[in-house]
């Protein structure tokens, strides 16, 4: 019997999200459905920068990189432990490839937003892994294959990201558009099929995946867990929605 910890891709869309609602209730189920691993390397697309770090620090800070909210979503505290060891192991992982151990950054709402939900007692360690914006698709996807091990060592793989996020298109007002529903069951399809290759090579799927892909740092995160599948495993879907018009919710588990 596998001893492999699921895959999991959070479409966390509207940082609001995390307040509540059915989101955050599917992220809830989730969370208390799969056993409670022994941490989490987490890869969100809100720390999008020129190189591969890593969070090293036994304590990461919550991090409020939005504005114009609430503040009872700028008072929110998630104070998971830090994973050091876990970001040792990462560096063996990727070797060649550099990476550094960041002691300043902590847990975006990438994060926090949808952990805080699928592990409330906030008791799992997590290491948050950065999207080197210099490297195309492929690298991103290399990436997520030589960090399968982990999961036959009790860490669990989560990316949060949308797989549609046009921000210039969000319809406030409810409605949505005809291409992102298409290209959201594009990918779902894809998935399902197992047509990674696809899904690395997104620019060349047409104008439904350039107005669902504006820029790159939402749809990334999934790579990292494509990279990480093994061949045999199913795909399922605990949350598949289009919201705000322009923005995926789709959650993905696999494994």
């Amino acid at each position: 019997m596998s001893t492999r910890t699921p895959l999991l891709f959070f479409g966390h869309g509207n940082p609001m999200n995390a307040l509540g609602g059915p989101y955050a209730e599917a992220w809830r189920a989730l969370g208390a459905e799969i056993s409670k691993p022994k941490a989490v390397l987490m890869v969100s697309a809100h720390w999008y920068i020129p190189e591969t770090a890593i969070t090293a620090m036994a304590r990461p800070r919550t991090i409020h990189d939005f504005h114009g909210f609430p503040p009872e979503l700028h008072a929110i505290q998630y104070p998971a432990p830090g994973a050091p060891e876990l970001a040792a192991r990462v560096r063996d992982l990727i070797a060649p490839v550099p990476l550094r151990e960041d002691h300043d950054w902590g847990l975006d709402h990438g994060t926090w937003s949808v952990a805080m939900h699928a592990w409330p007692e906030a008791d799992v360690p997590i290491a948050q892994l950065s999207i080197d914006n210099t490297k195309p698709a492929a690298f991103h996807y290399e990436l997520g294959r030589r960090l399968a091990p982990l999961r036959e060592e009790g860490v669990l793989i989560a990316a949060s990201g949308d797989v549609v996020h046009n921000l210039r298109l969000v319809q406030w007002r409810g409605g949505h558009f005809d291409w992102a529903v298409r290209f959201n069951e594009l990918v779902k399809n894809a998935l399902i099929a197992g047509e990674h290759h696809a899904l690395i090579d997104y620019q060349d799927l047409g104008e439904d995946a350039a107005l669902s892909i504006p820029t790159p740092e939402h749809y990334l995160p999934l790579l990292y867990v494509l990279g990480a599948q093994a061949g045999d495993e199913p795909v399922t879907f605990f949350t598949d929605s289009i919201d705000l018009g322009s923005v995926s919710m789709l959650g993905v588990q696999t494994g």
